[in-house]
């Protein structure tokens, strides 16, 4: 990948570029390029035509049968309209499935709902997101407001009624978006579901690694759902979001939530720095909802000076 403006669709002189991002992550506005707004629309207007030929069909659907299979279809070219190269590594298990995954972006969710069909468990604030939040909705995301603690049963349930409905069900334990390079704690309270587990469930790891790109697309600090969107569809051409489906193994041989999570984290990290080629590295922003203070001294987006030539060795 090239740091280029143009190829990033901001406006704006090259050397201004990393500063440009990291401004995102502190909440500003990023400022789009003519050709980044022309890229904005067609992609628009493709997810528009996309809408057209699949709803009318995944209704169609629904009135002789249960469990279409259009709103994977839409969301698979969603992900590849938003810019979104998908390339699968390993065996998704196809039903009766918990995929537990990091996250980086509101694209992992088109992207893995292309890929698999699986329902998910996504931050409340993505609902928000304009078209984005409606795309993710079509999939049956359950959506969880992090510091509403007197609603984790009740989303529980909806999360019991998606496995039952979708057969997979994909949570991302880490309560938030990263950069990619880091991993953050993962919290358990969503697998509560698996306590005691679904009769033939199994858990499956997802590691999903954007590679050099991952500092780009990444949801992080205060930037709006929006902004991001924006910076994401103002891009040239495409990228690769690498997906690993990992060894899954049984909640039954692991018991109680925290194990799983721990489990399923381990799996994840070992992966992802594999692809990484160096460990992960401290998230550098405070999540405050899920109770996480970045360590003195943590780099990332936001907080480092961009190093092209240690991205390209990522």
């Amino acid at each position: 990948m090239t740091d280029s403006p143009a190829d990033q669709g901001i406006d704006a002189p090259e050397s201004e570029l990393w500063k440009l991002r990291v401004a995102a992550a502190r909440g500003e506005k990023t400022p789009i390029s003519t050709g980044g707004w022309l890229r904005i629309a067609t992609r628009s207007l493709a997810l528009i035509a996309l809408l057209l030929i699949f709803v009318p069909l995944h209704y169609l659907y629904r009135i002789l049968r249960y469990g279409s299979p259009f709103p994977m279809l839409f969301l698979r070219y969603a992900a590849r309209v938003c810019g979104c190269k998908v390339v699968v590594h390993g065996v998704h298990l196809k039903r009766d499935v918990f995929y537990v995954a990091n996250h980086i972006s509101w694209v992992d969710i088109l992207a893995m709902a292309g890929a698999s069909g699986t329902a998910f468990v996504a931050k409340a604030e993505l609902a928000e997101a304009p078209v984005v939040g409606w795309l993710a909705s079509l999939n049956r995301t359950v959506y969880v407001k992090r510091e509403n603690r007197l609603g984790v049963a009740e989303q529980i349930n909806a999360l019991k009624e998606a496995l039952a409905d979708n057969w997979a069900v994909t949570v991302f334990p880490e309560g938030t978006t990263t950069d990619g390079h880091s991993l953050l704690p993962f919290k358990s309270s969503m697998l509560s579901v698996l306590e005691p587990p679904p009769a033939e469930v199994l858990v499956q790891p997802v590691m999903l690694d954007y590679n050099s790109v991952a500092e780009w697309i990444g949801w992080v600090g205060d930037e709006t759902g929006l902004n991001n969107a924006k910076r994401v569809l103002a891009r040239r051409g495409s990228f690769t979001l690498h997906m690993h489906f990992l060894e899954p193994f049984s909640p039954e041989d692991i018991r109680g939530r925290k194990a799983i999570a721990a489990e399923a984290r381990k799996r994840i990290e070992e992966a992802l720095c594999k692809a990484l080629g160096k460990p992960v590295r401290e998230f550098a922003h405070n999540v405050p909802p899920i109770r996480y203070n970045a360590p003195k001294g943590a780099q990332g987006v936001g907080v480092k000076i961009h190093d092209p030539a240690e991205e390209d060795a990522g």
